[in-house]
This record gives C-alpha cells, sequence and structure tokens, in this order.
C-alpha cells in the first residue's frame, strides 16, 4: 500500500516549471541567501561595532570592505570567512578559513525525492571545492584567481548534484572503462541471507565497494569491494563517495591510517580536517548544539541515532539548504530508506525543530 500511495504521489505530482522554481527561490526557498543579507546589512557602517549577524557571527572588528572591479570582499566571523559580493551587492561566494568547500551562487535548483517526502529544496547555492583551504587575503593569490574564474558562472555537476546521484530512481552513470560510478544506491545488503525488503541491512559499504574495483589509498592500503556490498553506500561511505571518489577529497584506508576522511561518521567528526562549525561537546542529549544558524549548504552533520554505539557518532549526512517551508534539510544513506535520501521515513530530514535528527544532532564540520 505504501508504495502504491508513493507511485500515486509521484504520478500526481506536477511538473515544476523553471518560472514556478524562480517564484519558490524567490519566495521562500532561497533563505540562504537571505540569511546571508541579513548578516552583511550595513557591513560599510558597522564594521567597527562588533554587531552579532544574522547567522550567529560577529562582523570582524575594524575590518573594512575592499573593492575590486565593481566586487568588494569583506570578512565576517564565527566562524572566521570571507564574502564575495558584485558590483550590485548580491553575494557571490562565501569561502572559511581552513574550509575547502566554497559556496558560490549560480543558477536556481530544485532538490525533490517526491516517492519519500513533500520537502523541496530550490536554491541558488553551488558548493564546490577548492584545491586547497582558504584562508584571509587568498582573493589576491594566483591559484584562487584561476580557479574562482573556472567555477564563477559554471554548472559543471557540484557536491549537491554528485549527491543526488545515488538517490532511488537516479540513472547509471559510467566511466570509459564501463565501471558504475553513479546511480540508485543501497544502503547495503540485507543483514539476513537472501533477505529483501526493509529490514536490517548490512553496514561496511564504502565507495569503492559501489564501484565493484580496488582502492589504492595513499598510506599504500588497498581497498578490495565486498560483492554482496555492490553498489552499495553505507552512512559514512555515501560521503566519501560524494567528496572523497567524485570531488576528489582526500580519503584515509581507515578511522587512524592515512591522511584526508576517515572512515566512519565519528572519526570524521572527530578529526581534524577542515572547520568545525558546531564543535563536538559530547554525545549524551544534552549535548546537542544549543543553535544551528552557523550552518550552511555543503556542512558535514554528525548524530548520535543509536544508544548501542556508546561513546560514538553513528551517523553523518550533508546539508542541503532550506526547503520551501523554511526547513534546514540535509541529505543522508539511511538504512530505513535503504540508500541516500532527503527522505522521512526514521525521520524527517530537518535539523530544526524537535525531529530525530535535530534532537540527535550533535556536531558539524566544513571541509
Amino acid at each position: 500500500m505504501a508504495a502504491k500511495a508513493a507511485k500515486a504521489r509521484k504520478q500526481s505530482r506536477p511538473v515544476v516549471s523553471g518560472l514556478v522554481v524562480l517564484v519558490l527561490v524567490a519566495a521562500s526557498g532561497y533563505l540562504t541567501l537571505e540569511l546571508r543579507e541579513r548578516e552583511e546589512t550595513g557591513v560599510t557602517e558597522v564594521v567597527n561595532a562588533g554587531v552579532l549577524d544574522g547567522t550567529g557571527g560577529t562582523l570582524g572588528t575594524g575590518v573594512a570592505s575592499k573593492r575590486e572591479g565593481g566586487e568588494s570582499w569583506s570578512r565576517l566571523e564565527n566562524p572566521a570567512r570571507s564574502v564575495l559580493r558584485d558590483a550590485d551587492g548580491r553575494v557571490r561566494a562565501v569561502l572559511t578559513d581552513g574550509a575547502r568547500t566554497a559556496t558560490l551562487t549560480g543558477p536556481a535548483r530544485t532538490f525533490a525525492e517526491p516517492a519519500s517526502t513533500s520537502s523541496e529544496v530550490s536554491t541558488t547555492d553551488w558548493v564546490r571545492l577548492m584545491p586547497r583551504p582558504w584562508e584571509k587575503g587568498a582573493e589576491k593569490t594566483k591559484w584562487f584567481r584561476d580557479w574562482y574564474a573556472e567555477y564563477r558562472d559554471s554548472e559543471e555537476d557540484d557536491l549537491f548534484a554528485f549527491a543526488f546521484q545515488y538517490v532511488a530512481g537516479a540513472p547509471q552513470k559510467k566511466d570509459r572503462r564501463g565501471v558504475v560510478y553513479a546511480g540508485d544506491a543501497d544502503f547495503g545488503p540485507p543483514a539476513a541471507t537472501g533477505g529483501e525488503g526493509g529490514g536490517p541491512r548490512l553496514e561496511q559499504s564504502d565507495f569503492f565497494d559501489y564501484l565493484g574495483v580496488p582502492h589504492l589509498f595513499r598510506d599504500g592500503s588497498t581497498g578490495v569491494p565486498k560483492p554482496l556490498h555492490a553498489r552499495s553506500l553505507d552512512r559514512a561511505g555515501y560521503i566519501r563517495m560524494v567528496f572523497g571518489h567524485r570531488a576528489h577529497y582526500p580519503l584515509m584506508s581507515s578511522d587512524t591510517s592515512g591522511d584526508g576522511l576517515p572512515r566512519t561518521a565519528d572519526g570524521m567528526a572527530r578529526s581534524g580536517e577542515g572547520v568545525d562549525v558546531l564543535p563536538l561537546t559530547g554525545v549524551s542529549p544534552d549535548h546537542r548544539p544549543p543553535a544551528i544558524d552557523q550552518l550552511q549548504p555543503g556542512d558535514l552533520v554528525f548524530f548520535k541515532l543509536d544508544p548501542r554505539t556508546e561513546e560514538r557518532l553513528d551517523h553523518v549526512g550533508m546539508v542541503l539548504g532550506y526547503d520551501t517551508e523554511g526547513h534546514l534539510i540535509f541529505v543522508s544513506s539511511r538504512e530505513e530508506l535503504n540508500g541516500p535520501t532527503i527522505g522521512d521515513m526514521g525521520g524527517v530530514s530537518r535539523l530544526d525543530g524537535n525531529g530525530t535528527y535535530a534532537r540527535t544532532l550533535r556536531s558539524a564540520k566544513r571541509l
């Protein structure tokens, strides 16, 4: 019955035209930009006041806006970051000190998964990896100027596009060798031998298991794919596929060997990679972050869902943005829906409110 209902919803869902998408973005979908505009209102007038910005950060005391060729740069804190605006004052890029992820403004897109949720995220955010971590003043460097010239108006696949190439129904993509590198991914094989359906599923499905080809890590070890886990990505395996295999962020072979992004959600959260925008203070319910205003699209979010994992964090996802109802949505691979999703089974994919994931959120990191 549930499958029929989902199919009916999918069939009855009207086609969203380009005009409607733009209306959604203008009306309520692109709240990320609105938040940024609130946080930077009057930057040049109040740079010496140290007042709170609209997202829980503070404007850098004594930091002036710099204009180059009609564009202006300004600095914000909590976390420390640089903001690029165009000649009309519109945000073009947000770049965080110590992080390689850059949030650029581009054409509007809508991400939806109608068979699993009514949430739709309409956004003009495009999140990409820079070749090296950002630092104050990097706008003057050749590496950044070259990188930004290449991607400022690009519609080449970004982290969000990669992420949605593994949700239910996503078509397969093959490389020149015939290896399937994208397409509908499972969470893992059924835990019960020969089992089917939505029962318990095995973890330990990394990106190379999905691909079905061995991977040589930088520490010299080799990841050998498990045939039973082909076309599967568990929680951390999904993030490693999107950020690592697809976007080329360095990957560790485990939580302790090599350098880069560790193998598990707990390892990622506790690593020194990137910037802790919501620092981990503990895993118990009273260590839920008091506010999530610092989050921005592309951030990794970490959860404590299962009490059996004791002191370990056991789930990780990526912030996608605000849906058309104003809720902050994330995408992750989940056992309940058997794969990557923004769906509502096992809890709505909202980071605000008092739902399962909002209550179990413990930290966040910007790679």
